[in-house]
């Protein structure tokens, strides 16, 4: 018997070349030739490639796309790549849903969806040394550590938005951590700059505040392999209010958490998107709250202009389109690559 096709990735595949892959039906669209056929015009994709099937009435696939093939599920294929005028095409030869034995040949339903390009363990295990390590006193600590692990596995696989910044999985932990590292650089800033404030800048209020001012978002937005959707609770209340309500809640069955501490710490969420017509009731009025306003939004905003960066980069136009999440077009440097940046 010839031996098995070596599974590849997806985006691996040259044109041409016939494989083994995983992937994830992200699209299933029915639709009707001209002498009233039936056909499916179907999507799988990886990480970082999508391509599309034909699924013609007289395909052996038709009977079991028509019935039991789900958006959203992941499939084991083997199938041709090719590249045509169409876009990136599959010609299947065999599908059949993963099993939990695909594993064993490498199976992971993470790498079938654009994730962080960071380790999730790595990022998980810095952000809670860095909670239990920079905040006191011990109750704060407490509420703080108390949160990320009741919600490590949701912390670990969720979005930071639906759209716009760090929109994939584990994107919500590289944001959260990101933030937390500029909130910690800002906090010993400015307490060694103003040491004569009056009350002096708690460096654990603003690390507890980076850490959990988007706690909400894992009740706002849902994420599967479908694609992120907002709930019913995100879309009625928001992430903001969420997210007090989260730390509200926990901060309670603390008996000896001060009472101004979870003030200030509930005032840095509400706070942290700094006006109304970005979702924040008040605007900081604690430096706590501040710099944690600023810490988050440098690095959404910071992550906006790089992507849109990254999206073309070989392109030689001076400047990006506008069509990027801040809406305006972005320097790239003068035609001709002749003025280098020192």
């Amino acid at each position: 018997m010839p031996p098995e096709p070596r599974i590849f990735k997806l985006s691996e595949l040259k044109p041409g070349a016939s494989a083994d892959c995983f992937a994830l039906l992200s699209a299933r669209d029915r639709a009707t030739t001209r002498d009233g056929k039936p056909y499916y015009r179907v999507t799988f994709r990886d990480a970082a490639r999508s391509a599309v099937a034909m699924v013609w009435s007289d395909s052996p696939w038709f009977e079991g796309c028509d019935g039991s093939w789900k958006v959203g599920s992941c499939y084991k294929l083997r199938c041709r790549y090719v590249e045509s005028s169409y876009g990136p095409q599959l010609e299947l030869e065999r599908v059949r849903t993963v099993e939990e034995a695909d594993r064993r040949d490498g199976f992971d339903e993470t790498l079938l969806v654009k994730s962080t390009r960071f380790d999730i363990p790595t990022m998980f295990a810095e952000l809670l040394t860095t909670a239990r390590t920079k905040i006191e006193p011990e109750p704060l600590r407490q509420l703080v550590v108390g949160i990320l692990e009741e919600h490590s596995d949701a912390i670990k696989r969720a979005p930071a938005a639906k759209q716009n910044h760090h929109a994939y999985a584990g994107g919500f932990l590289e944001h959260v951590l990101s933030v937390t590292r500029n909130a910690v650089f800002f906090a010993d800033k400015y307490a060694a700059d103003y040491p004569n404030m009056q009350p002096p800048l708690s460096k654990s209020l603003v690390v507890a505040g980076a850490i959990l001012h988007d706690i909400g978002k894992l009740i706002e937005l849902e994420f599967s392999f479908e694609g992120t959707r907002r709930t019913a609770e995100g879309q009625l209340i928001g992430h903001i209010l969420l997210g007090r309500d989260m730390v509200r809640e926990r901060g309670q069955k603390i008996p000896d958490l001060d009472r101004e501490t979870l003030l200030r710490l509930e005032h840095i969420i509400v706070a942290h998107q700094n006006l109304p017509e970005w979702g924040s009731p008040v605007a900081p009025h604690t430096p706590e709250a501040l710099l944690v306003y600023f810490a988050d939004d440098v690095d959404a905003k910071f992550h906006m202009l790089a992507a849109t960066l990254e999206s073309d980069a070989a392109s030689d136009e001076e400047f990006t389109p506008r069509d990027n999440a801040l809406r305006r077009s972005i320097f790239r440097g003068l035609r001709g690559g002749d003025h280098e940046t020192k």
